[in-house]
């Protein structure tokens, strides 16, 4: 079974590639090319506008006939898009450019065509200085007569529009120039005013920010000094900070106040809801009655009682301190309350 994709063809020996039919085409033989219009056209049926860069599907061959330097020439037809008119151009190898042959017109051909002449007279012109030199002189000398002559006829013109218009052109720009001048003078005058006052501006913010800074400045000093004549330098300070003394039983008022005791002084008022109010109790002071005699033995237990109430008393001045640290009075309540039942 053979190869699908065969690469090398089997040549049999007694192969002859003479015998091989030509296929005969004719020269003028058309073949269709998908292009795009090389320059823009009108077409001559219509007046339908074809732009440069539109597509067709155009007919393409080549011209009898006609070569430019061995390259031969080649024609193409297309349609009018909206007449179906034929148009046909061909290749310009000469210029690198198509020439158009018939059905439409070339926009912008006019000035094509004119460059094309003026180049033509000039290469022309070149080529007679070339080899003869009087040619030379005689057209510098037209083209110095010439440019005199133009610039007689420039001259008559403005002088007729002068007696026409009556206008004095030199009036006007002087005028203008005037106004220049002093409009170029008036911003030069804002611009120093304002450079001025943002100077003066800056000088003023400047002065009192210095101010303020100083007032400042004083402000905290005195702030300063008086807060260190009021608070310790320390939190833990305020234990041996001095407080003015004042005498005792009387206040700044001149009210007078009951004396404080020492174990008040450490733990703060008795009557405070603090927490170390809880554990002071305040001891009462026990009330004696005389008791009647009711039996001849009953003086010496009163004699007793009286002397244990003293002893009681004289341990009352006294705190009791606590495991803390802290005085209470609990327990001098608690001989209080024994010495009510006993008496009872």
């Amino acid at each position: 079974m053979s190869e699908r994709k065969v690469l090398n063809k089997y040549y049999p020996p007694d192969f002859d590639p003479s015998k091989i039919p030509k296929l005969k085409l004719p020269k003028d033989r058309q073949y269709v090319v998908r292009l795009m219009a090389p320059f823009n056209m009108r077409c001559k049926t219509c007046g339908e506008y074809i732009y440069k860069g539109k597509k067709f599907n155009a007919r393409k061959e080549t011209v009898q006939n006609e070569l430019y330097m061995g390259l031969p020439i080649f024609r193409f037809y297309i349609k009018c898009t909206r007449c179906l008119a034929e148009i046909t151009f061909k290749t310009d190898p000469e210029n690198t450019d198509y020439a158009m042959e018939h059905g439409a017109t070339r926009n912008f051909q006019a000035e094509k065509l004119i460059e094309e002449e003026e180049k033509r007279i000039q290469q022309e012109r070149e080529e007679e200085e070339l080899n003869n030199p009087m040619k030379v002189l005689e057209n510098r000398t037209k083209d110095s007569k010439m440019e005199m002559e133009v610039l007689e006829n420039l001259q008559e013109l403005k002088e007729l529009n002068q007696r026409q218009a009556q206008v004095d052109f030199e009036g006007m720009i002087d005028r203008y120039r005037e106004l220049e001048r002093i409009e170029k003078e008036r911003e030069k005058e804002e611009d120093e005013r304002e450079t001025k006052e943002m100077l003066d501006r800056a000088l003023v913010k400047r002065l009192r920010d210095s101010d303020s800074d100083s007032d400042s400045e004083k402000e905290e000093e005195g702030g300063s000094l008086q807060s260190n004549k009021s608070k310790p330098d320390k939190p833990t300070d305020i234990l041996t900070f001095d407080k003015p003394t004042e005498a005792p039983g009387t206040s700044t008022g001149g009210v007078k106040r009951a004396k404080v005791e020492t174990w008040e002084k450490s733990v703060g008022t008795l009557g405070g809801g603090g927490a170390l109010g809880s554990l002071i109790v305040r001891k009462k002071p026990a009330a004696t009655f005389a008791k009647p005699y009711p039996v001849a033995g009953a003086a010496p237990r009163l004699q007793t009682d009286s002397k244990k109430s003293a002893a009681v008393s004289s341990n009352a001045s006294k705190p009791v301190t606590t495991q803390n640290g802290s005085s209470s009075l609990s327990l001098l309540g608690a001989y209080s309350d024994s010495d009510s039942n006993d008496s009872e």
